[in-house]
Formats: C-alpha cells, sequence, structure tokens
C-alpha cells in the first residue's frame, strides 16, 4: 500500500495533470475538459506545449526565480546591507548547510527529473538529478529561519509573516510542478528533509554564528572545511551542474562569514547598547535615499567584481595548471576532464567568496566612507 502510494507520487502523469489544471496543453488538440488532457503511450516532445494562462505562467516563472542563483545574488546583499547583518550571517549559514545536503542527495539518489506525459517548461536544471527538489528546500530554509530568528528579535506581527512564507514556499513548489522539472515525490520529501534538518540547524547556527565571529582561526576553519567538503562532494557517475552550484552556494557563505568575522576582530562591529526586541523603524526620507543609493552603489561594484575577478581567477588557474584557456572553455564537460572541473569549481569558489567577502566588508566600509551607510551595520552581532 505504501509503496503504491510512493509510486503515485513518483508517477510523471501526476505532474502532467497538474500542468494541464494550470493550463499547459498539448499543440494541436482540442480539450473540452482539462483533466483528460494526460498524453500516454506515445513519442513525446517536450516544448509541443501551449500556455492557455498566462497568469499562472508568470506567477511561477518569478516562483521558480526564487529559488534560483539570481534571488540569491538580489536577496543576500540587500538584506545585509539594508535590513540586518546578525539574522543574515544564520541565514546563510543554514542555507548552505541544507543546500548541500539536498544537492548531495541528489547525486546520490541519481533520480532523473520526470519523462513524458510531462512539459518541459525549462531547461536550465535538465541535466540535475530531481531527488530531492532543493528549489523546495531554499522555499522552507530561507523564509522560515528568517522568521525564526527574526521573531524574538524584532517587534513584528509574526503569524502574518508565517502565512506569508508558506504562500512564499507554496509559489516556489509548485512552479517547479508547473515547469515540469520535478516530481511532487521530489517536492514532498524536499519539504520533509528541511523540516527535519532545521530541527537542530536553527539553535545549532545560533551559537556556531558566535564561535565563528569570536574565533581567531574562523577564516582558516572555513576555508578548510568548505574546500573539504567540495573535494569529498559525492560522485553520481556523470558530470552534473550541481557540484558547481554547491561549491557557489559554500563559497558566498565563506566570503561572508569571513569579512563578518574580520569586521568584529578589527574593532569595528561592537553590540548594540539596547537590548531586544527592537521596533521596527520605518526609514525617513533621508535613510530611504541612502538605501537607495547603497543598493545601487553596492550591486554595481557586486556586477564589475564579479566580471573581472571571476576572468582573472580562470587565467590565474589555467596558468597555474599549465592549460590552455581557450581550448579549456572550449572543451564538453565530463568527469574525464579533470582539468576543466578543477579550474571551473576553483574559479567559482575564489570569485564567489572575494564577493561575498565584498559584501561584508568592502562595500560596508565604502558605504561608510561615502556616510550612505546603514546606522546599525556595525552593532549587529
Amino acid at each position: 500500500m505504501v509503496f503504491s502510494e510512493v509510486e503515485k507520487l513518483k508517477s510523471p502523469e501526476l505532474v502532467a495533470s497538474i500542468q494541464c489544471y494550470f493550463g499547459i496543453q498539448k499543440k494541436n488538440v482540442i480539450q473540452e475538459h482539462t483533466k483528460t488532457c494526460r498524453i500516454k503511450g506515445e513519442k513525446h516532445d517536450f516544448k509541443a506545449y501551449i500556455v492557455t494562462n498566462k497568469f499562472w505562467y508568470w506567477l511561477f516563472i518569478i516562483g521558480t526565480g526564487l529559488g534560483d542563483e539570481a534571488f540569491y545574488a538580489l536577496f543576500i546583499p540587500f538584506w545585509f546591507w539594508n535590513i540586518d547583518g546578525a539574522v543574515g550571517r544564520r541565514v546563510v549559514l543554514v542555507w548552505g548547510i541544507v543546500m548541500y545536503i539536498g544537492q548531495g542527495i541528489k547525486d546520490i539518489v541519481q533520480w532523473p527529473r520526470p519523462g513524458a506525459p510531462v512539459f518541459r517548461l525549462h531547461n536550465k536544471w535538465e541535466l540535475e538529478y530531481g531527488m530531492p527538489s532543493t528549489h523546495a528546500m531554499v522555499g522552507v530554509s530561507i523564509p522560515f529561519s528568517v522568521i525564526l530568528y527574526t521573531m524574538n528579535r524584532y517587534l513584528y506581527n509574526v503569524p502574518f509573516c508565517i502565512l506569508f512564507a508558506v504562500a512564499w514556499c507554496t509559489v516556489i513548489c509548485l512552479s517547479r510542478l508547473y515547469l515540469g522539472m520535478h516530481t511532487v515525490l521530489d517536492i514532498i520529501v524536499g519539504l520533509l528533509l528541511t523540516i527535519f534538518l532545521m530541527v537542530p540547524l536553527v539553535p545549532l547556527v545560533d551559537h556556531l554564528d558566535h564561535y565563528l565571529m569570536t574565533n581567531p582561526t574562523s577564516p582558516f576553519l572555513l576555508l578548510v572545511s568548505s574546500i573539504v567538503v567540495i573535494i569529498y562532494y559525492p560522485n553520481s557517475g556523470k558530470w552534473t551542474p550541481t557540484r558547481g552550484d554547491t561549491t557557489m552556494v559554500l563559497s558566498v557563505c565563506v566570503g561572508i562569514l569571513t569579512g563578518s568575522w574580520l569586521n568584529y576582530q578589527t574593532g569595528e562591529l561592537t553590540p548594540s547598547d539596547l537590548n531586544p526586541p527592537y521596533p521596527i523603524m520605518w526609514p525617513s526620507s533621508i535613510m530611504f535615499g541612502c538605501l537607495i543609493l547603497r543598493s545601487i552603489l553596492g550591486f554595481t561594484c557586486i556586477g564589475l567584481l564579479k566580471a573581472f575577478s571571476e576572468n582573472i581567477f580562470y587565467s590565474c588557474m589555467c596558468a597555474l595548471l599549465r592549460q590552455d584557456e581557450a581550448n579549456l572553455k572550449q572543451s564538453e564537460h565530463s568527469l574525464e576532464n579533470k582539468y576543466k572541473t578543477i579550474v571551473e569549481l576553483a574559479t567559482k569558489y575564489l570569485t564567489c567568496s572575494f564577493i561575498g567577502f565584498c559584501i561584508t566588508y568592502n562595500l560596508p566600509q565604502l558605504f561608510k566612507y561615502l556616510r550612505v551607510e546603514r546606522p546599525n551595520f556595525f552593532t549587529e552581532i
């Protein structure tokens, strides 16, 4: 009985029926009832579909973006520069650990993404395995860790924020089904796994953050531990972008935590004279202007840093390994092409950790010099 229920949740037909419900139909097929749109026993073209409801399409395109690299690149810096660094450090650490575990399980379990009769609306993550859904894991870990780390720190309407987090997570999960990227079982396992992980992780990270801020050897510990887990990342037997994405997540965490550590060790970061919970202070016109200036300046700098540092680190790694840069870039990804893997992983690690460091150290120093800093930034421990 249990096995049959699991097989139903794993079936692509269930995903296809969900797609049909939200207005995805096969081209050149007129259907009177949306429930009859399942296509069985025929060769299936993943792109042979039409979108009959634009509202759901754009909602789920936005929803899936909430678990993508572009969202992290906007959310993480904005949170540190404009909201709360202490909460940001903890949320980033939870995100990094949850993502590493989820991505690693994908390459251990090696379950493919749903096939026919599912329509594949996105191809970006097609080479990755599907179980569990790391989008679902991010959909739980980020909004709910924000709530858990702010509910005793600030005075605000917690029930409303919980409802918002549930809606946020629901849209992300449904978007993965709508786009044909996961089975229902992938989503359920991702949700349950994250809830299970966050029970010990949330209090553990709270203590770990203090240790990493105050311990003189923290940068060394972060560097060594992150490199070790990247080196010993599970081997799936074929090349997938999962390992590179995981390297990006971990290196951003290392850079952010190292930058925060340096702020603390140099005396820039000191405890606040006030005790939580703090009232939420909405920005005045001047503060809002500074927020806009910080964001524009910060994101511009990050864009420039990424463009230049990525090329420089790639060239340096090629020179170090005595590899022709042009040939390496044009070569195909494979497990046998070890030099391409090493160069790309090292470039991602160096680039993203450098950007993470700039987010919490260099750019806040620049904001302070230009007198557009957020006053509480250097009191958030």
